[in-house]
This record gives C-alpha cells, sequence and structure tokens, in this order.
C-alpha cells in the first residue's frame, strides 16, 4: 500500500469515532423547557424535574438534552420561544400552564406536557382529565378547587376579616375561574371582595393605587405573570400592611404572609415521570392529566410580627412550614 494511501487510511480511521459520537449527539432526544419566570424563581422546580429524570436514566447531556428558554415573566415571548422549538424539532415540550395554549397553536404533533396548570380544563387545555387526547397532558395544581380554602385560612388569621382584595392576571383563563370561586367562598363566608384586574407587570403598581382602603388583606391568584412579579407583590401588600395569601409556598419570599397549595416541585418532578413514557413511546393523549397528591400550608412569621399578627400555637403547629 502506498504510503499517502495508508496515512488517508489511518486518518479516516481516527476521524470516524469522531463523527459517529457527533452523530449520535445529533440524535439525542431533545426536550424544550420552557420556564413562565427566570431561571432563579423557577431553579428548584426545574433541579426536581431533571432529579426524577436522571432517576428514570435520562441524563442530560449524555442520552438527552434539554433546551431551555425564559419568558421573565413576559408571556409575549412564548410566540417566539415555542416556535423556536418547532423549528428545532424537539420531542417534547414542558413548561407551565399559561405557555400551553400558545405551544398548543403551534404544534399539533409535538408532545406537549404541562407541569403547572392553575385549571387545564378551564383554559382549554383539555376537555376530559383522564383521557386528554391530542398532544397535550400533565397536572392540575387545583387552584380554583383550593381557592376557598385559602380564604378561610386567611379568615382564620385574621379574624375580623371582611373585605379582600384580589389581585390575578385575568389574561389566564385558569385565574379567571379561580377568582369565580374565590367569589364564591367569599359570598359563603360573608366577606366583600376587591377585584384587582392585571394583564401584564405595568398593572401591578397601578392595582395597588385603586386598591380601597377598606381591604383587610391580599388573595393572590398564581400564574406565571405572578411568580415574576412575587417579591414586588409582597413589599407593596407589605407596605399598605396587608396580610397576603398566595398559592404556592414559593411565592411568599421575601415579604408575603402565607401560602397554601400544592408542592410544586412534586409536581415538576412528577412532570418528569410524563416527559419518560413519552420519549419511550407514549401518546401524551393517552396520558391521563394528575392531580397534586402533596399540599402544604407556609407561614412567614417574621412577615406576620411586622404586620403586628399574633398567631396561635395551634395555628403554627398545623403549618407545615414556619418561616422566621
Amino acid at each position: 500500500m502506498r504510503r499517502r494511501a495508508f496515512i488517508a487510511l489511518l486518518s479516516g480511521a481516527a476521524a470516524w469515532p469522531l463523527a459517529a459520537r457527533a452523530q449520535q449527539a445529533a440524535k439525542l432526544p431533545t426536550i424544550g423547557f420552557l420556564g413562565g419566570a427566570t431561571p432563579s424563581l423557577w431553579s428548584a422546580w426545574v433541579s426536581a424535574f431533571v432529579q426524577r429524570l436522571r432517576e428514570l436514566g435520562w441524563v442530560e447531556g449524555r442520552n438527552v438534552a434539554i433546551e431551555y428558554r425564559w419568558a421573565d415573566g413576559h408571556v409575549e415571548r412564548y410566540v417566539e420561544v415555542v416556535a423556536e422549538f418547532v423549528r428545532l424539532k424537539v420531542d417534547v415540550i414542558v413548561t407551565g400552564g399559561s405557555a400551553t395554549p400558545v405551544a398548543m397553536r403551534a404544534t399539533s404533533t409535538i408532545p406537549i406536557v404541562f407541569a403547572l396548570a392553575v385549571d387545564p380544563i378551564a383554559m382549554g387545555l383539555i376537555t376530559n382529565l383522564a383521557r386528554p387526547g391530542g398532544n397535550v397532558t400533565g397536572l392540575s395544581a387545583l387552584s380554583p378547587e383550593t381557592a376557598s380554602k385559602r380564604l378561610e385560612i386567611l379568615r382564620e388569621v385574621v379574624p375580623s376579616l371582611g373585605r379582600v382584595a384580589l389581585l390575578g392576571n385575568v389574561g389566564n383563563a385558569g385565574t379567571v375561574d379561580e377568582i369565580r370561586e374565590v367569589q364564591a367562598a367569599a359570598q359563603t363566608l360573608g366577606v366583600e371582595i376587591d377585584r384587582l384586574e392585571i394583564r401584564r407587570p405595568a398593572d401591578i403598581a397601578v392595582a395597588f393605587e385603586r386598591l380601597t382602603s377598606g381591604a383587610q388583606a391580599l388573595y393572590v391568584c398564581p400564574d406565571a405573570l405572578i411568580n415574576a412579579n412575587r417579591a414586588r407583590i409582597g413589599i407593596l401588600a407589605l407596605g399598605m400592611r396587608l396580610p397576603t395569601m398566595f398559592g404556592f409556598r414559593e411565592y411568599i419570599d421575601p415579604a408575603g404572609l402565607m401560602s397554601y397549595g400544592p408542592h410544586i416541585p412534586d409536581l415538576f418532578r412528577r412532570a418528569g415521570e410524563f416527559v419518560d413514557k413519552i420519549l419511550r413511546g407514549a401518546r401524551a393523549g393517552d396520558l391521563p392529566v394528575e392531580q397534586p397528591t402533596k399540599f402544604e400550608l407556609v407561614v412567614n412569621l417574621t412577615v406576620a410580627k411586622a404586620l403586628g399578627l399574633k398567631l396561635s400555637e395551634s395555628f403554627l403547629v398545623r403549618a407545615d412550614e414556619v418561616i422566621e
């Protein structure tokens, strides 16, 4: 064999493993992960999701790829991000509930898993929990169903409660449904409601300016817009000396008073199980939508003291977490 041909053969043999590895990497199943807020705000949720994938045999960078994109609380970014996922031909899209309708309009073929939907039926994501159909499935947060419980807890902490300000993003159909549930519960409890409707971050300050002096507490409906602005909302409420009730534990840092709702990291952990089944061949529409199994009451004792609230020992004992 001539020397030049021999060198060419060796070069080709050396290059083959590199080419094979590149080809293999290009074929990794890919998850498009759309976060409604920022990486720091969703860090615990993402960690729970990735950890569960790892337990199920999916190791990021080894046999699965994850493309992370963040909306930073700006819902108008959803369209751009989802369009990018479609161009990338990801194998599954994972997101929260508020971004799911955008993803559904962009694709009817790529499976979509919502890790956190306030009310998937009211939001029009599905029509049946047991048989979602189409290319969508995931986990419900049951926020409307637990609305009356939050209001009851709020009245327990503020026994003289007669008027509550209700803050929510009315651009989210799930929030609109929760607002109805809160108003129905308030009527039963003899509590009046002041609705503070928002659709974008700029509306938050305006909503607080409209707040009547008679409100004795603030009930905040959870969604991506609220999540991205939760610290600001808590600080504004604390400045007005309003006890706050949030739907998720993560929302009460640093100035919120209380939260009652599902354990969100657990929902994201279980979202990893949906993704595992889909990557192994299951159809999203055949996977029943699941509901929370873990709920938690969290109280920020530092904020309670700042508000001059005296919480009973029995109430604090009932709390799953007391922040001091």
